[in-house]
């Protein structure tokens, strides 16, 4: 079926990913290195980050659990500070993709946020977002990545079906239920091979 429309997680996609400050954090603390990401992959539908995600709890309260999910694993860490350490650098390559595809296709952002993230959108964040045909936050919609609903969702804002649009994420856990769903999916972890299997995918060319 061909494609019409190109959807992008931004953390880790159209940003830098926050995995390098959180190794950072870990080492200054002394702490064992991949621990905050074994502390969000545990029981990961309902632990203290898929709350935030969904709007159902604070970022006090997230500090506080997050802080009692690290200690059942025998460490101490407040999750406030994990929070502290998610923003990343913009990738000029990534937004330049996302304008060109805009030309052509449907375009979506799929991300995964949580409330206080609304304050603080710098100017170049929103610019971005201005970009996208539609922008699906996890803590408007109550549902998050990888819930198939969320790319349910995705798929009828823009228009399409899930076999018309392919996604890409840096992590393979959300990519797999899109996959599911009929979904083409790439897997960002260079984001210059990523554009490559997208120019491959939509037949475009980007700058990389």
């Amino acid at each position: 079926m061909e494609i019409r429309a190109v959807m992008f997680d931004f953390g880790g996609v159209i940003s830098t990913s926050p995995f390098e400050a959180f190794a950072r954090l870990e080492a200054e603390h002394g702490l064992p290195s991949g621990l905050i990401r074994t502390v969000n992959a545990t029981n990961p539908d309902d632990n203290a980050w898929a709350r935030l995600e969904r709007d159902e709890i604070g970022i006090d309260a997230f500090g506080v659990q997050w802080a009692e999910e690290a200690r059942s694993l025998g460490h101490e860490l407040d999750g406030r500070l994990v929070l502290e350490r998610l923003a990343g650098e913009i990738r000029p390559q990534m937004v330049a993709a996302v304008e060109t595809c805009g030309t052509t296709y449907k375009t979506a952002c799929l991300t995964n946020n949580f409330s206080s993230m609304a304050r603080v959108v710098s100017d170049e964040v929103a610019a971005v977002y201005a970009l996208f045909d539609a922008v699906l936050e996890s803590r408007v919609l109550g549902v998050r990545k990888p819930d198939p609903r969320f790319y349910e969702l995705a798929c009828a804002t823009v228009g399409v079906e899930p076999e018309e649009s392919v996604f890409l994420d840096d992590l393979g856990i959300n990519l797999k239920p899109a996959r599911a769903l009929g979904m083409r999916t790439i897997k960002v972890t260079d984001p210059h091979q990523a554009l490559a299997e997208l120019e491959d995918i939509t037949g475009l060319s980007f700058e990389r």
